[in-house]
């Protein structure tokens, strides 16, 4: 279950932080925001520290389609609609910039990782998105993308339309990344791995703790931990939701005929071909669902593999993975100050699966923020920003918070505990609601099911063999032990029998 990513890069080996110290910049999290920031930042001369909970890069980076590509779905028209065609135009301009910048960053430094140029494409097999599409190329192609519409595709699906960008990419995020980690430290920045960051204090400078008592001094703090781990101030845990979605990897008798593919309609579906050392393979990616919710979840992955059957004659599937994924009220990613009377204190969150063109964005606004003050992108990432769409949503996913709050207080519980290796259930223990996991081994793992970021109750995951909060996407092992999201205290373990 190991993501490809993860399986075809070195593991990092960075230290834990152990002693107090000063940076200009503190950055909490390791993923492609984070570090991107830290490298654009410790290029332009700032003392930065990079404070990691877990390994850099081991996170959504590590498992996600890895497409450099502003083709967020649908969403250029939406963001007209919503904002303006000015907010839409500094949306469409942050992300093929950062596809450029990534793609010079690349040929500049000599970096190996499997980059190359290719068409994305949005189809439909549905008479219902046609003009939704034709509406959409408009609009981008206004925008100044270079979008084009048609009714055929390379890959054997049949389809009623397409809308395609060119200039588009895919790469190796782990493979770009590592080597961006690396550059930060040639510039004097610090990395630090299995360094929780659990509380923030101050006005400014602010003093960042860590699990261990350790203390971080900074003058300016960048939260890039996919969910903010300090989400009360702004109320982001009010703001965001969470997604999860399942990834094969398929090895084919047939060659894959290039381009990126994601449909319109739901289930989604979005094809890439994976360069690796065995040779071609295709990656296919879909089935999302909110965190924490649905049943069987294992049979994501089978839907996938049917699908994969279906296009192509497939020997095996090598690889296969989760990802999580964190998305805002308006489906534009919070990225700057996080509120106005935290005048240094800066938030990238919300990526709705398009994180590696917006987390490059990330680093570039908060580096212009930083360093002058300002961004020609800020207004439509700005996150104190509203909109009558996120005020409808928020009334919605809310609702849903307090639905599976309460559902999940009063969910039945086995009485009589049964459950075979491999296998978690929820039950009563000791008069505590209680998840209880058999191991291959016939130990049990028991937990409180309370999540201890606002009291929810976790539900088990079958096909990652987690317990997964329905309310904001918290994930914890069967020991208890954090795995995502905003939690910042494992649940607790009971001893059992």
């Amino acid at each position: 279950m190991e993501s490809y990513w993860i399986a075809s890069t070195p593991k990092t080996n960075y230290p834990t932080l152990n002693e107090d110290m000063n940076v200009d910049v503190a950055i909490i999290g390791g993923g492609m925001a984070g570090i991107t920031s830290g490298y654009l930042l410790s290029e332009d001369g700032l003392k930065v520290a990079l404070l990691e909970a877990d390994r850099i890069l081991l996170g959504t980076t590590a498992h996600t389609t890895a497409k450099l590509t502003s083709q967020h779905g649908l969403i250029y028209d939406q963001v007209k609609r919503q904002m303006g065609a000015e907010k839409a135009r500094q949306y469409a301009e942050a992300n093929e910039n950062a596809i450029t910048f990534v793609a010079n960053l690349i040929e500049e430094k000599k970096i190996e990782c499997d980059f190359s140029w290719q068409s994305a494409y949005v189809y439909t097999q549905s008479e219902d998105y046609l003009q939704t599409l034709q509406d959409e190329q408009t609009v981008a192609a206004d925008l100044g993308i270079k979008a084009f519409y048609q009714t055929d595709l390379s890959i054997p699906i049949p389809i009623k339309g397409a809308l395609r960008f060119d200039n588009q990419a895919q790469f190796h995020p782990r493979k770009y990344l590592l080597e961006l980690a690396k550059m930060i430290e040639a510039k004097g920045g610090k990395i630090f791995e299995q360094s929780r960051v659990v509380d923030i204090q101050g006005e400014g400078p602010y003093s960042i703790f860590t699990l261990n008592g350790k203390k971080v001094r900074a003058r300016f703090v960048i939260m890039a931990s996919h969910y903010p781990c300090h989400n009360f101030p702004g109320l982001y845990f009010t703001r965001l939701y969470t997604e999860r979605a399942y990834a094969v990897v398929a090895k084919a008798k047939e060659a894959f005929p290039g381009g990126m593919y994601i449909n319109a309609e739901s289930p989604s579906r979005s094809l890439r071909s994976l360069p690796t050392e065995e040779g071609e393979r295709i990656l296919i990616v879909g089935e999302k669902h909110k965190t924490g919710h649905g049943q069987n979840l294992s049979q994501h992955y089978e839907n996938l593999m049917d699908f994969a059957r279906e296009l192509f004659t497939v020997e095996e599937f090598p690889y296969r993975w989760s990802t999580q994924d964190c998305t805002s009220l308006d489906d534009i990613p919070y990225i700057g100050q996080m509120t106005s009377d935290r005048p240094n204190i800066y938030i990238a969150s919300g990526f709705r699966k398009w994180g590696m063109t917006n987390s490059t964005v990330s680093g570039i606004i908060l580096r212009d923020l930083i360093v002058k003050g300002e961004s020609p992108w800020q207004d439509v990432y700005c996150p104190s920003r509203f909109t009558s769409s996120a005020a409808a949503n928020f009334i919605v996913q809310n609702a849903d918070v307090g639905v599976n709050f309460i559902s999940g207080k009063l969910k039945p519980m086995e009485e009589d505990i049964q459950v075979n290796p491999g296998e978690g259930v929820v039950a009563e223990v000791k008069g505590h609601r209680a998840g209880v996991y058999k191991d291959k081994d016939n130990e049990f793992h028991v937990v409180d099911t309370t999540c201890t970021h606002m009291g929810c109750e976790v539900q088990w995951n079958d096909a990652e063999h987690s317990w997964d909060c329905p309310c904001h996407g918290s994930r914890f092992t069967v020991d208890g032990k954090i795995v995502e999201g905003p939690a910042m205290k494992d649940l607790e373990t009971i001893v059992f029998p």
